[in-house]
């Protein structure tokens, strides 16, 4: 594939892409854990879209402005983006999972005219207490609430009759968030563009989806991975997602697998390995799945072994970030070899370098890099220029993590760069779980890692110094935990408390969380558990 074929006419707005399905096609299946069940045709969804387009420009926000979404698994999910995208307005995706700093740190530095909130995640934006200066409405979704705009009232009283605002390629069309890895969040910038380039990468050579497949990808709307492939990857291609709004449960997800026939599954290795320990897994009809794929972290082999032998299905690895799509991972029609993360979609794009930001020969470990010039990359992160400029090195985006390849081109995983905990598929940042731990009156130091985990990989581990007059002990350590749940956001805590006198550091006073790594490390292969 040619630079050419992956770069957006200049005038340019994403939702061209679905508006070419704009039929009686049904475009998503939702259906709840109380077995509640909608769908919706992609003539619906679009002319929703519309109405709301024209919510929000009657509401004054307009195109260049930006608009914070919190909403669960729900097809107004897919609503309220279309009709920002459509009306050139830019979103700021928010978990459910977010907290009121959160929420605020978002609103404040993304600038955000309007925040629309699912009715159950009112609360926490009731709770901000700091000025919110650029915010002008709240709109609530799915409910009332005292103070809020209702979204479905909104939508009610709108024309359908709505002419897509010109945009042009460049032009802003997400501003999602990191984790927050390495300090404050950074609002990751994708244009219209980005949209664009995805589309002739990721659905086809990765997911294989095929006209008239049913596409179940499980990432919430909140994370760029939705984005990535329950918006864009089934919308933009015109087929039958699947969404289940409900908590996960395996024999449920399994069940829901058969029920509706699924094509092309996406969803993390937590949710493969915990599927793979149901009993009389091979009751279970999944014969019309031809593409399982993964991404957010390694898959397990023997999990990889178990669909395999029970399903005939060959689990895919995919590697990709907030800042790009996928970039790396098991392509259609390649070999998988167990342990590698696969090659990249398109090799002339993607490589590794050293720290001078040159390419290394095959079997040396450096950085994973991408072109600068790959139109599926963040043109920079929003109001922050310097913490961009500090990811490249010469013509190369340096994505964190570290990896060598072989002379096929198979990558393979060798950590992070940082410090970065990838957990059940969740990007968590040691630094902002630390600071909230020492807010809290009994700690008096902290270090956070990740601890080697059989289910989730790897959970949160945290290393405790209690300030004089307090005890380690159980009750403390879930008083702890609860605090890290209330202070951010929950899937942040440390699921796991150590009390120690005192952290290893460098003589200039800095922790050395690698050391703490590594005694996790043995600790897991001590317990007999896969690292």
């Amino acid at each position: 594939m040619e630079l050419n074929d992956l770069i957006a006419p200049e005038f340019y707005n994403l939702t061209s892409e679905i508006d070419r399905y704009d039929s009686d096609k049904i475009a998503l299946r939702w259906e709840n854990e109380t077995g509640e069940k909608k769908s919706v045709t992609y003539h619906e969804l679009i002319e929703k879209g519309k109405r709301f387009a024209n919510v929000l420009t009657g509401l004054g926000i307009n195109k260049g402005d930006r608009v914070m979404a919190i909403v669960p698994r729900i097809i107004d999910a897919y609503v309220i983006y279309l009709g920002a995208l459509r009306a050139g307005i830019a979103v700021i995706p928010g978990s459910e999972m977010l907290r009121a700093a959160d929420i605020a740190y978002r609103i404040n530095q993304g600038e955000a005219k309007a925040i629309i909130a699912y009715r159950d995640y009112t609360a926490q934006v009731e709770q901000i207490k700091e000025p919110m200066p650029s915010l002008q409405h709240k709109i609530c979704v799915g409910g009332a609430a005292e103070g809020w705009l209702s979204m479905n009232e909104l939508i009610r009283g709108a024309s359908e009759d709505f002419t897509t605002v010109e945009t042009r390629r460049d032009d802003i069309a997400f501003l999602t968030y990191t984790s927050g890895t390495a300090g404050t969040p950074k609002g990751v910038v994708h244009n219209h563009g980005w949209a664009f380039a995805h589309l002739r990468i990721a659905p086809h050579r990765w997911l294989d989806i095929q006209e008239g497949d049913t596409v179940w990808a499980t990432a919430g709307p909140g994370w760029q991975k939705w984005i990535w492939s329950p918006f864009l990857s089934i919308l933009g291609l015109g087929v039958t997602g699947i969404v289940y709004q409900g908590r996960f449960h395996p024999a449920k997800q399994l069940q829901l697998l058969q029920d509706y026939k699924v094509n092309v599954l996406c969803c993390t290795p937590t949710e493969y390995r915990l599927m793979a320990k149901v009993d009389h897994l091979d009751r279970y009809d999944l014969s019309h799945l031809h593409t399982a794929c993964s991404a957010g972290e390694a898959l397990n082999s023997g999990v990889i072994d178990i669909f395999k032998k029970t399903f005939g299905i060959e689990l895919k690895d995919g590697y990709g970030q907030t800042e790009s799509t996928l970039l790396i991972g098991t392509m259609v029609d390649t070999e998988v070899r167990q342990g590698s993360m696969g090659q990249p979609i398109l090799a002339d794009f993607i490589t590794i370098v050293d720290e001078e930001g040159h390419p290394v020969p095959e079997g040396v470990v450096g950085n994973i890099a991408v072109r600068r010039d790959f139109p599926a990359l963040l043109r920079t992160y929003y109001h922050q220029p310097d913490r961009y400029k500090a990811a490249v090195i010469g013509d190369y985006f340096l994505t964190g993590d570290r990896a060598s390849r072989d002379k096929d081109n198979y990558f393979w995983f060798h950590g992070r760069r940082d410090d970065v905990i990838i957990s059940s598929g969740y990007t968590i940042g040691p630094v902002e779980v630390e600071d909230t731990l020492l807010k809290h009156a009994a700690v008096k130091d902290c270090a956070v890692v990740a601890s080697p985990h059989p289910i989730r990989g790897n959970i949160v581990k945290a290393f405790v110094v209690l300030k004089d007059g307090y005890t380690g002990s159980q009750s403390l350590a879930k008083e702890l935990q609860a605090f890290v749940k209330n202070e951010t956001a929950p899937y942040k805590y440390p699921r796991e408390l150590e009390f120690v006198t005192d952290l290893p550091k460098t003589v200039s006073g800095k922790i050395k969380r690698a050391a703490l790594r590594d005694l996790e490390i043995r600790r897991a292969r001590e317990k007999g558990i896969r690292v």
